[in-house]
């Protein structure tokens, strides 16, 4: 053997241990360490959630109250969106927009959002300003400053961002029209956005009851985690959130149920749109009932990004559709699972419906290959361990097991049970949830097209 021989055997070799050990490590890294978290209740009603992470000198905190565009009753939706506004703009000690401006002022960001469940107001910051953090949003729970030009200047900012993201796009009201035509009764019939003519008819009263019933601490989570001792900790949160009063009234739960639909709905409605539109969609369950996995699974081999089925069948084969993208909308309630395609000039939106429910057919006539199961299965590791590696993302998750899920072990329990599921699990939902019965069709068609 001469020398360069032996030289590139000694590479070989040196190569191999490489690859086993990055296989090794994948390998470890499938089954992610669990979060290492404590969970207490204050005599208040406020829930928290304590994670130390060391790695760096920050901490992220996530406030989320369980109000969502479901608890806002007919004629005034968007209040849970208009209060993501509000408490921005000043409370008993702290001046409008100080909030931000002082978590800005010491390298931290502040931000919130609104879905149908949940209003979430976090914050990133150095560590030592935790007493700081935790002062400040005592101070707008407990004495939020709502006055008639508070409520009137972000009633406008809401409508603009309205006029922004919605009205001013084409397929902006996609999903608003979709919720209003399928859902009857539970209040997911309207989105988070809101209307203009409810935000319009909103009195500062009306603003201050929907304050005083939903952002009290019993129906708060804290979720923190970061540099901090725990103990030290909780004596901040104790010490400023602990002293905020229970809510003068139980926080109300009597959200009404969509009762099952028992036929097929066909509705063709027209908007102001270059193309036109098909959407399929079925009622599903809810988050973290036993059928939402095999759903998750179904929602990415069915819908989910360009080497998903039915953007493979409809764009790229048969050139029905210009796009096609959906999937299921697993919530705390109820919700639906969705397709959409946008139809391909020279082709009818007939067409593209009956190719749509055909892949739909498909799901719950035969099982999805190996590979299809594998490869989400794969995704679904890759996003846990994803999930994971911020303490924005930590606090996510735990907060979501927390006011979602009513679980804080589902943090850690769900990679199992997507592991575990197999073929016929998805095939078994299909055939449960993809029915004619349960079916909704709607074609949007431009308004110059009959």
């Amino acid at each position: 053997m001469t020398a360069h021989t032996a030289r590139r055997f000694a590479a070989a070799a040196v190569a191999a241990g490489a690859v086993a050990v990055a296989v090794a490590t994948v390998t470890a890294a499938v089954r992610p360490p669990k979060l290492d978290y404590q969970i207490a209740t204050l005599p208040n009603g406020l829930t928290v959630v304590l994670e130390e992470d060391h790695s760096v000198p920050i901490v992220h905190l996530n406030l989320t109250y369980h109000v969502g565009s479901k608890n806002e009753r007919a004629g005034r939706t968007g209040f849970a969106h208009l209060f993501e506004h509000l408490m921005f703009k000043g409370s008993k000690n702290v001046e409008p927009e100080g909030h931000t401006s002082r978590i800005a002022a010491v390298g931290g960001q502040a931000n919130a959002y609104t879905t149908e469940d949940e209003t979430v107001f976090w914050e990133t910051f150095p560590s030592q300003y935790l007493p700081l953090t935790l002062w400040m949003e005592a101070d707008r729970m407990a004495t939020l400053r709502i006055t008639p030009e508070t409520v009137t200047s972000e009633r406008e900012v809401v409508k603009e961002e309205r006029r922004l993201r919605v009205d001013n796009q084409p397929y902006g009201r996609l999903n608003e029209i979709i919720y209003d035509q399928i859902f009857t009764t539970h209040p997911y019939k309207h989105v988070p956005i809101g209307s203009m003519a409810d935000l319009d008819a909103a009195t500062v009263d009306d603003v201050r009851d929907f304050y005083s019933t939903f952002y009290v601490p019993e129906n708060a989570t804290l979720t923190m985690v970061g540099d901090f001792e725990s103990a030290q900790a909780m004596q901040f949160v104790t010490q400023y959130l602990g002293r905020v009063p229970k809510a003068a009234r139980p926080v109300p739960r009597d959200i009404p149920k969509e009762p099952p639909q028992t036929a097929e709905r066909r509705v063709t409605l027209k908007e102001p749109w270059p193309l036109p539109a098909v959407i399929v969609a079925y009622h599903i369950t809810y988050d973290g009932n036993p059928d939402s996995y095999p759903l998750h699974i179904a929602g990415k081999v069915l819908s989910d990004g360009q080497s998903s089925r039915i953007y493979q069948k409809l764009v790229y084969q048969q050139q029905l559709a210009v796009a096609a993208f959906g999937g299921p909308n697993l919530i705390e309630d109820p919700n639906l699972f969705y397709a959409v395609a946008i139809v391909q000039p020279g082709r009818t939106p007939d067409q593209v419906a009956t190719a749509l429910i055909a892949e739909f057919d498909r799901l719950k006539d035969e099982p999805i290959t190996d590979r299809e199961l594998q490869r989400t299965k794969n995704q679904f590791a890759r996003d846990y361990i994803l999930n994971r590696e911020s303490d924005q993302e930590k606090a996510r998750v735990l907060s979501h097991a927390v006011v979602i899920h009513h679980d804080i072990k589902t943090a850690d329990g769900e990679f199992d049970i997507f592991q575990s599921l197999t073929a016929a699990d998805v095939q078994r939902v299909a055939k449960t949830y993809f029915t004619t019965t349960n079916r909704s069709v709607i074609t949007l068609t431009p308004e110059s097209q009959r």
